[in-house]
């Protein structure tokens, strides 16, 4: 059967459709809004502008093995924070040591990552502040799960998860750890995340780091004319 939604232009128009869904939590000065490297920092970034919030970046990698690039056993996110799903679990896979030796090589990653884009700033305080956790979409849910849990460590006072376009059973697990989902559009059948948008380039580091130096630049500039 064929679906009916429509897909987003690109990620910038579906940040400004989470935007105006999270209008509730605009201008507060608790709020702070964390975009998923790379793709949904884009949409992090139109979220961020439309509800006049910082923006950072939280950093999560899949961990997939070489020979099953497409099935993610867990992943690694900041914090050292690691996730595992429960069938790796069964077949007690952390214990394996080519799978330990990936979760060494995608936290190195994943530190390299944090150097690149965040530079000498630390990660930014998150206890007690609203969380918006940001993504381009979620299709199995692993990469979602892994931030949720590595943020709700740092203890928020509410974490938000919110993305332009989810899978309708992942949506429906991810609100359950979380104290709200955001997700405009659950199509079904789903197929994939790029799926949804007629234009689903690739984020480069340097996108990445622009976004991040305009949204700050923003801030203080508002800043200033707030003094």
């Amino acid at each position: 059967m064929l679906t009916t939604f429509t897909p987003y232009r690109d990620r910038w128009e579906a940040g400004q459709a989470l935007g105006r869904r999270l209008q509730a939590w605009a201008g507060r000065p608790d709020t702070i809004v964390l975009g998923l490297p790379r793709g949904g920092v884009p949409v992090a970034a139109e979220v961020a502008r439309v509800i006049e919030a910082p923006l950072d970046v939280f950093l999560v990698r899949k961990l997939c093995l070489p020979a099953a690039p497409d099935k993610a056993l867990g992943a690694v996110a900041s914090g050292a924070v690691e996730l595992w799903n429960e069938e790796a679990l069964r077949a007690r896979c952390p214990e394996d040591p080519e799978v330990a030796a990936l979760v060494v090589r995608e936290t190195a990653e994943l530190r390299r990552r944090e150097a690149l884009y965040r530079g000498e700033r630390p990660l930014p305080e998150l206890e007690g502040r609203v969380v918006l956790l940001v993504d381009d979409g979620v299709a199995t849910g692993e990469t979602m799960r892994a931030a949720v849990a590595a943020v709700s460590a740092r203890r928020p006072a509410r974490l938000i998860a919110a993305v332009p376009v989810g899978a309708p059973a992942v949506c429906q697990t991810l609100a359950r750890s979380v104290n709200a989902l955001v997700c405009p559009l659950t199509p079904e059948p789903f197929y994939a995340v790029g799926c949804w948008y007629d234009r689903y380039a690739a984020v480069e580091d340097e996108d990445l780091r622009d976004l991040l130096d305009e949204a700050e630049q923003r801030l203080d500039l508002r800043g200033r004319r707030g003094a």
